[in-house]
């Protein structure tokens, strides 16, 4: 495989990935919808939810109940626990809160836990679509249903921030802050600017001949490099790494010297790690230490780095941007390479 990089300025090329691009354009619309629908669904209940005795703990589980906790687990007045396994722990009980994300509300495995926390009498809050199989098990006198229909883990994560806050539970999302954030990522990312006025195009093409290391600094970045490196898997097929500094750091100084002779094209040359740095501005002493680090190495060892940033706004509007920034970058990625016999 080889990179062409003119792929990403034609019309044609970008032809063949035009559903995957209006997709993520439409990031921010999505977010908005789920906002709203949210909104007229849980307004009588927020004021229900603020009169009630503030539970013991709160545990959420689906997709991205990690970001939940990344972004609460500081300002939340209770303790916040992401749950990764099926079923509910044994601890959970009548005192405790049980925060269900299922976009798409069909899995099996989030039903039977809906099912087993309003069996236990928890007060649940429950986000997937109405009528689905997850929706079904979510009927009880102590359950809040936030109806969503986008199947946007994101979307769908936002709006139960921003309810868990009107909740007296932690700080909002502030689904329009988000929205916004997004839409000026799809512009600045649009396959009508060029590489030299494309963030996303010149990150790809930065990427293009590299097994991409991800890292961002803060708990958010760090889960938005995670989520990149995926997107960046598929689009390559190649091996990814996204993880903490002291993780990339051996594999940054471990780089072969390049090879200025090697043919790609005809497979000679080897494929040397690069740098994608996600910053999300964040300024905390330990970040900065980690990042100047991992320059120094990467300037040491002749390791490209290839940098996102969005530093305004909300954290979860700058994770979120970080986050389609790299899956646009992704995307053009895969568009630019191209078998060597072409």
């Amino acid at each position: 495989m080889w990179f062409d990089e003119s792929r990403l300025d034609d019309e044609h090329a970008l032809a063949g990935v035009d559903a995957a691009l209006r997709t993520l354009a439409e990031s921010g619309a999505r977010v908005r919808r789920e906002a709203g629908a949210a909104g007229e669904a849980s307004a009588s209940r927020v004021d229900e939810a603020r009169q009630r005795q503030r539970p013991r703990a709160v545990l959420a589980a689906g997709p991205d109940a990690r970001l939940l906790r990344d972004v609460l687990e500081s300002t939340c007045p209770v303790p916040f626990v992401a749950w990764p396994a099926p079923g509910l722990p044994g601890w959970v009980g009548s005192l405790d809160l049980v925060v269900m994300l299922a976009p798409q509300g069909s899995d099996a495995a989030a039903a039977g836990a809906v099912a087993e926390a309003v069996r236990r009498g928890a007060d649940v809050l429950v986000a997937c679509p109405p009528g689905s199989l997850v929706a079904e098990h979510a009927v009880g006198r102590d359950v809040v249903l936030l109806p969503t229909d986008t199947g946007d883990p994101l979307a769908t994560a936002v709006v139960v921030l921003d309810f868990l806050a009107s909740a007296g539970l932690g700080r909002p999302a502030d689904a329009d802050d988000v929205a916004a954030a997004l839409d000026e990522i799809a512009v600045r990312c649009s396959p009508l600017r060029d590489i030299a006025a494309n963030p996303a195009k010149e990150a790809a093409l930065g990427l293009a001949e590299s097994a991409p290391l991800v890292w961002g600094g803060s708990p958010l970045a760090a889960r938005a490099a995670r989520r990149v490196a995926e997107d960046l898997r598929r689009a390559t097929g190649r091996a990814v790494l996204a993880d903490d500094a002291d993780q990339i750091l051996p594999v940054v100084e471990a780089a072969r010297a390049r090879d200025v002779f090697a043919d790609p094209v005809d497979g000679d040359a080897v494929v040397r790690p690069a740098l994608l740095v996600l910053d999300d501005g964040n300024e905390e002493a330990h970040v900065r230490e980690r990042a100047g680090r991992l320059r120094a190495a990467a300037a040491a060892h002749d390791v490209r780095v290839v940098e996102l940033a969005h530093t305004g706004g909300s954290d979860v509007a700058r994770h979120a941007s970080l986050l389609l920034q790299g899956r646009y970058a992704a995307t053009y990625l895969g568009l630019g390479l191209v078998d060597g016999d072409r």
